[in-house]
């Protein structure tokens, strides 16, 4: 959970690329769509809009990414996966499929940002793709925020969308994937950051506890106490989500509503490394998921929306990857030696937003051996290109078993 160095390779090359990085480049880097489809709507889907975080973020930190001094620009990625030229995530995979195009809302770093770049090239309908890295439900004060991502929260990313289109279209298929950040923000060591998270009250009342402020048993109840409260927070998140999903979204048009659970924490590179060192960690961690996925189902009953469960699915790829044509779910396919090498040391955990997959490029940061189609994980939480591809299969499979889409005749 350390805090990448994205504002150290940033800053400087931002102001002046951000427009290129927006227009020019790599397209596939900001924008999806095809013509080519499989599936076509029951209703006739005209739209995919996307609410999220990283997992859902189609391009909003690309400048951020550049290789300074190189002319046209080169990115070394800008989605939070393994990147090149033909990376999409599982928000443009289903976009693909439909047939339509998404672009993101927004694209920029720090102080510097652009709305709806895609409207230059008179496509502001595409502006659809919300999803940033960092991004809480309702906070602000997202993930990495102080290094300067943008982490516009879910309720603003609403916010943005109806004050641009005014209500969400019957023709549009709304896709909404959070609680990531709010996890880990339970899990900040950075006292500076958030002093009140799960880790810090554990680190403060060990402190005490050794110091004999507190006895043994003192210990262990605010310990547990503690926990109580991180789980609540956690299980607010998720009616704070429900209650924007019920009062902005269907209550504002949204007929076609699809909420993805959040993913068991513990089957992730990162997550297993901490359960594997502090098992009363990671237990927590996914207490602190179950109690958003509850809240979920509770603040949602009722509601005319798709719940997701991409938990149990995501379980069962880490636990039979063979049956998925994976070979790897347990490894980063990125590595992050390489990366640091590449970024001349501003990128040191080879964080996925960073990571580029171009065959033969010398700025490639994969692992040797790595296959972004059969190793699942790009980094510590991100998924590659084909664990992308998994997730938007499984979304398509579910939405086609409620009988929103169908295939092809």
């Amino acid at each position: 959970m350390k805090p990448s160095k994205l504002g150290a390779l940033a800053l400087t090359v931002l102001a002046s690329l951000l427009l290129a990085a927006c227009g020019g480049g790599d397209p596939e880097q900001a924008a999806s769509g095809s013509t080519a489809t499989a599936l076509h709507a029951q209703r006739s889907f005209t739209s995919v809009v996307s609410f999220g975080d990283s997992l859902s973020d189609v391009g909003t930190y690309t400048p951020a990414t550049v290789i300074p001094g190189t002319d046209p620009p080169i990115y070394l990625g800008g989605k939070f996966t393994t990147n090149s030229a033909t990376s999409r995530i599982w928000i443009e995979n289903i976009a693909d499929k439909l047939g339509v195009t998404v672009t993101p809302a927004e694209v920029g770093f720090g102080p510097y940002s652009t709305a709806c770049p895609a409207a230059a090239q008179g496509l502001a309908s595409t502006c659809t793709a919300y999803g940033q890295g960092g991004a809480r439900v309702t906070d602000a004060n997202g993930t990495r925020h102080a290094a300067g991502a943008l982490t516009v929260p879910i309720k603003t990313q609403i916010a943005r969308h109806l004050a641009s289109f005014q209500r969400f279209k019957s023709t549009d298929l709304i896709l909404l994937w959070a609680g990531s950040n709010d996890l880990l923000w339970e899990l900040e060591q950075d006292p500076t950051v958030n002093p009140d998270s799960f880790v810090i009250r554990l680190f403060q009342i060990q402190a005490q506890a050794q110091a004999g402020v507190i006895s043994a048993d003192q210990a262990q109840a605010q310990v547990y106490l503690a926990l109580l409260a991180s789980q609540a927070a956690m299980k607010a998140a998720a009616l704070e989500l429900s209650g924007y999903i019920r009062d902005e979204v269907i209550a504002k048009g949204g007929r076609y509503v699809a909420v993805l659970n959040l993913p068991e924490p513990t089957v992730t590179p990162e997550g297993a490394g901490i359960a594997a060192a502090s098992p009363f960690l990671g237990a927590a961690m996914s207490s602190f998921a179950d109690a958003f996925n509850t809240g979920l189902q509770e603040g949602l009953a009722g509601q005319p929306v798709q719940l997701i469960d991409i938990r149990r699915f995501i379980n069962d790829v880490v636990a039979h990857p063979a049956a998925y044509e994976m070979v790897n779910t347990s490894v980063p396919a990125c590595d992050a030696t390489k990366m640091a090498t590449i970024t001349n040391g501003a990128v040191t955990d080879g964080f996925a937003l960073f990571c580029n997959a171009t065959r033969k490029a010398p700025y490639n940061g994969l692992r040797d051996g790595a296959n972004v189609h059969t190793w699942f994980f790009a980094d510590g939480n991100h998924p590659t290109t084909g664990g992308h591809k998994l997730i938007s299969t499984e979304v398509l499979k579910q939405l086609r078993s409620s009988g929103w889409l169908r295939e092809q005749e």
